[in-house]
């Protein structure tokens, strides 16, 4: 025997929530009073009931917000106040039902229910071998999207108070030879897998995850690589790694690397004297470079006098052989 549950409108505690926060009974009076006929005029402007319906979605924190539009129901009373909490009869209905696939073509044509419509997509494609039967596992970006379509053309809200189906104000009928894509344009609505059990969860209270979107699970490369790039832009002074193009010779870059990896120190002499010795990097040599090199090296002369030195006693000997011999 199933317990006996409470009579509770949970959408009819949503609402007084909402009254109870500033922003959300500001953000809701916005929206209600253009989306609503007056008695001198049975139809509503629709263009200023959908801005407002996007500002109260942008505006209104999701705990208030799809706590209106995703409260969970167990009696006709509060499933109808659910469905009539976009005011359909001014943001949602119409007089004549337009095709599907017109209505997509529609939406196309203005920027923002064309991306909004592509995140719908994008973020509530159902996948039957996941866990979640949503593709992405991220219950929180489908509630987003879908609720990001409120207050464009293609505005959806639930169907009947008996399920969860959702759809936009619009058929299948006068579809021709494109009958079979207009359908399945409807079914990812009506029988989306993903959403409804998106719209479940945060009724019930199961998915502790959906009040704000959830970043990618693959963080470690990418937070790791985004930490070292903000790093390396902000501490160029405190960086231990030796620049690509500086003023020291390509010998300071290979000696630093092999410290780097034999812990040895680093020749410096031996950098200055091969650099000394190029006669393209004299340039970028500095002065004590060169003084210290002059200091180092042994006058030119000298190497020149040695030869003639050799040569003039090579000469004396054979003089003197010479001459013991006539003797």
């Amino acid at each position: 025997v199933e317990p006996v549950l409470s009579k509770g409108n949970n959408c009819l505690d949503a609402a007084k929530a909402c009254n109870l926060n500033d922003t959300c009974k500001r953000f809701r009076s916005a929206y209600i009073t253009p989306c609503t006929s007056s008695t001198s005029n049975e139809i509503c402007n629709k263009r200023k009931c959908h801005k407002a319906l996007r500002l109260f979605f942008d505006k209104v924190p999701p705990k208030h917000s799809y706590g209106m539009l995703f409260c969970s129901c167990r009696d006709v009373a509060c499933t109808e106040r659910r469905r009539q909490t976009i005011v359909p009869v001014c943001s949602y209905e119409d007089r004549e039902k337009p095709n599907c696939l017109n209505l997509q073509e529609s939406c196309k044509k203005n920027y923002i229910c064309r991306s909004r419509l592509a995140d719908f997509f994008t973020n509530c494609q159902p996948e039957s071998r996941s866990v979640s039967s949503c593709l992405k596992e991220n219950y929180a970006d489908c509630l987003l999207a879908y609720s990001g379509l409120i207050g464009t053309v293609m505005t959806p809200n639930y169907i009947d108070s008996n399920s969860l189906s959702v759809a936009p104000w619009c058929d299948c009928s006068n579809s021709g030879n494109d009958i079979d894509e207009c359908q399945k344009f409807l079914n990812f609505f009506q029988d989306n897998t993903c959403l409804k059990n998106a719209i479940q969860a945060f009724g019930n209270g199961t998915d502790v995850n959906v009040w704000q979107p959830i970043l990618p699970v693959q963080t470690t490369t990418a937070t790791t690589t985004i930490a070292s790039r903000l790093k390396n832009i902000g501490s160029e002074t405190t960086n231990n790694e030796i620049p690509a193009h500086n003023d020291s010779p390509a010998c300071a870059n290979l000696q630093a690397q092999k410290k780097r990896k034999s812990n040895e120190s680093v020749d410096t002499e031996l950098c200055l004297n091969e650099n000394a010795i190029g006669k393209d990097n004299t340039a970028g040599v500095s002065t004590s470079h060169i003084s210290s090199e002059n200091s180092l090296a042994l006058p030119r002369s000298f190497y020149l006098s040695t030869p003639l030195t050799l040569m003039t006693l090579a000469l004396s000997l054979c003089l003197f052989l010479s001459s013991s011999v006539v003797l």
